[in-house]
């Protein structure tokens, strides 16, 4: 396997003088590194790139405080334990942790106390999502000051999350569905898009991905991108009917949802699609990664197991299956359990088999004691 770069996207170059320089390149963006690859100026400027501007910084300008938070970010950054995280979730872990990182960055990380946390959190109260994965990624760089012995404990450990309300992105029901493809006809990359996710339980960032090498068999076959680095199972599923007359319609040379160049779409790009397909079937509940609990939810309704569905989903746990679908069904199972109680298939009251002694009440009292 080939190793990963320690900073994706950064090129060096000789100026002038013959000097080796370094620049971040992505898309049309670029940005100069400066010249002393690894330093912490460098990292700083490195990051300021990732996140899509130009560092004003100078080189030799600002020198990142020793011990400091700002130290331990760069530091963390270029750790195994977030190296090997995918590319996708580094760049989420990078927009929460640089947040943090602008307001406390020359701030010594030997005095956050436990109350300094609370209060962190306590600043994003009304958004209870946002402060828990805060939450999280302190708990995570004050794990890493203490394997560098630059802490003793870890105070964000011993602070309690919030409670988050609702069962987190909507599930699709069949109204919805409905709803959707009545606006966007058969034929249409809207179409496309949802019946691929619908059937498969692909996740954004694997449906782009989706293609003609993926079908075998009369399955579509791949490995989801959030755990292909730990070696997560083939994902194996046979193609529905429904889904098998929208991908015969396709191009063969190009992903099923790729753009009019032929190139493979960008998760993000398709989840900004999605949004603005939703919302002209008046749908702005709904989203891509409600058409993965949608998928679940179908499967637990039509009766398929927890290792049925974790199958199809790709889940490696069935925790998480469980709360894909928690909601599936709940009227049509409540109706069909009080069924079952009510009477056997012989028409007899499915009552239980209780003992004779509980059954028969005896309405003597027994001498010689109250009775209340």
């Amino acid at each position: 396997m080939k190793p990963r770069k320690q900073f994706p996207g950064a090129t060096a170059y000789f100026d002038r003088h013959r000097k080796r320089r370094w620049r971040f390149r992505r898309g049309g963006f670029s940005a100069e590194l400066g010249s002393d690859y690894g330093s912490e100026e460098f990292i700083q400027r490195y990051e300021d790139a990732v996140n899509g501007h130009k560092s004003r910084r100078r080189i030799g300008a600002e020198r990142t405080k020793p011990y400091s938070v700002s130290q331990l970010i760069a530091l963390w950054y270029r750790s195994p334990e977030f190296l090997d995280l995918a590319p996708s979730t580094q760049k989420v872990y990078r927009g929460i942790v640089e947040k943090f990182r602008e307001e406390h960055g020359d701030k010594p990380v030997r005095l956050m106390q436990r109350r300094h946390v609370q209060m962190l959190l306590a600043e994003k109260a009304r958004t209870p999502t946002a402060a828990n994965n805060l939450r999280k990624r302190l708990i995570q760089l004050m794990d890493f000051a203490i394997s560098l012995d630059w802490r003793n404990d870890n105070p964000a450990r011993t602070t309690k999350p919030f409670r988050v309300g609702g069962e987190g992105f909507h599930t699709w029901d069949e109204d919805e569905l409905a709803q959707f493809y009545e606006t966007h006809k058969s034929g249409t990359l809207a179409h496309t898009a949802v019946t691929l996710m619908l059937y498969t339980g692909a996740a954004r960032v694997d449906a782009v991905k989706l293609g003609p090498q993926n079908v075998s068999d009369g399955k579509i076959e791949y490995r989801r991108q959030k755990t292909q680095r730990t070696g997560g199972v083939l994902v194996s599923i046979p193609i529905h009917p429904d889904l098998a007359e929208v991908l015969n319609k396709l191009p063969k040379d190009r992903p099923f949802l790729a753009t009019h160049k032929g190139r493979a779409r960008s998760p993000g790009g398709l989840g900004n699609l999605m949004q603005q397909w939703t919302e002209e079937a008046k749908l702005p509940q709904c989203s891509a990664h409600g058409l993965r609990k949608a998928c679940a939810r179908r499967l637990a309704e039509a009766g398929a197991t927890a290792h049925e569905i974790g199958a199809v989903t790709g889940h490696k746990t069935l925790a998480l299956v469980q709360r894909y679908t928690e909601a599936a069904g709940r009227e049509g199972m409540a109706n069909s359990a009080i069924e079952k109680l009510i009477a056997r298939p012989n028409g007899d009251r499915n009552m239980a088999n209780l003992p004779e002694r509980f059954v028969k009440s005896n309405t003597k009292p027994k001498q010689g004691k109250d009775i209340l």
